[in-house]
């Protein structure tokens, strides 16, 4: 199986900063992509960045040149970095990851969640 640990979330200003961390582990082959995406109160939960395998990311419109994805850790660890931050980003933030396990199965995995939130 795919475990994913998410970190980093807490409580900022508008206009702060904030990095999120998932961290694959288990019996992994391959991760595919991975994906970050949150859920506020009330709303249901939206895509906000995605990377590939191969590095290619698509944004939500609302997070578009504030947030940015990246990779690393031979690909296992996904990051968010957030710069710019409003109070409409308060949300529970999850990671996704497309794994292969060594089983050759493809599955989708989910962290936990962490909360991220920004004051006014």
């Amino acid at each position: 199986q795919v475990h994913l640990v998410e970190s980093g979330g807490g409580l900022v200003q508008a206009g702060g900063s904030l990095r999120l961390s998932c961290a694959a582990s288990g019996s992994i082959f391959a991760i595919n992509d991975m994906g970050w995406y949150r859920q506020a109160p009330g709303k249901q939960r939206e895509l906000v960045a995605s990377i590939s395998s191969v590095g290619p990311t698509n944004y939500a419109d609302s997070v578009k040149g504030r947030f940015t994805i990246s990779r690393g850790n031979a690909g296992k660890t996904a990051y968010l970095q957030m710069n710019s931050l409003r109070p409409e980003d308060t949300a529970v933030y999850y990671c996704k990851a497309g794994a292969t396990t060594t089983s050759r199965v493809r599955l989708d995995t989910w962290g936990q969640g962490t909360q991220v939130t920004v004051s006014s």
